[in-house]
């Protein structure tokens, strides 16, 4: 029983809770903007974006936590980085095999996942410094914070500029008829901005402590 509450212990869970509000690395440490604008377009592959950054940013801890103690300094920066390629290549292929049509549709962007700044953020900032069970918690927590905004966002952006959600039609034609016409705008990526930046007003407006930081 110990045991399990050592794995999970507030302290533990917090890891996984914080980075979704509090520590969210797109909106408090500003972090993956890149591929925040990029992917959001539809609700079907930020979702699998989201999932694929979350795994390779919590198995990339994980391996890194373990190796830390025998990793020289100088290099450091080096074995990252091929930890995280190894896991973007598997999946990425993983990706090509079982969901090909989305792989096509991120294209470039889970290649891109290796230079994201969040994985390589929690690597330095956690990883390097603490066991691995927290590394693994952190770093799913902060793929999901990640995670999180996405999906927000592009549901904002699929259905005000596609009239759709998760690929469906949920506007009704009646509206079309009527002259309601889908917002071409909001399907560029500047607005992908836009829209982040409005979460971060709103998060910032109730939480008087991230004002105060600033």
């Amino acid at each position: 029983m110990s045991d399990k509450e050592s794995l999970f212990s507030s302290k533990n869970l917090s890891l996984l809770r914080d980075p979704l509000n509090n520590n969210n690395p797109i909106t408090v440490q500003v972090l993956g903007i890149c591929s925040a604008l990029a992917v959001t377009v539809k609700m079907e592959p930020s979702l699998v974006m989201a999932v694929s950054v979350a795994i390779v940013t919590g198995f990339s801890n994980l391996v890194i936590s373990l190796m830390r103690n025998a990793i020289p300094p100088r290099i450091r920066i080096i074995v990252q980085l091929v930890v995280i390629a190894m896991l973007v290549i598997v999946v990425d292929q993983i990706l090509q095999a079982f969901a090909y049509d989305v792989s096509k549709q991120l294209s470039v962007f889970v290649g891109l996942i290796i230079t994201n700044c969040i994985v390589m953020g929690r690597l330095e900032a956690f990883a390097m410094a603490n066991k691995p069970w927290p590394s693994f918690l952190d770093g799913i927590g902060n793929g999901a914070g990640y995670g999180a905004i996405l999906v927000i966002v592009s549901f904002f952006r699929e259905i005000l500029g596609s009239g759709t959600v998760w690929g469906y039609k949920v506007i009704p034609q009646s509206f079309y008829d009527a002259g309601y016409m889908n917002n071409g705008l909001v399907i560029l990526p500047p607005m992908a901005l836009t829209f982040v930046g409005i979460i971060i007003w709103v998060q910032r407006s109730k939480n008087k402590k991230l004002m105060d930081n600033k």
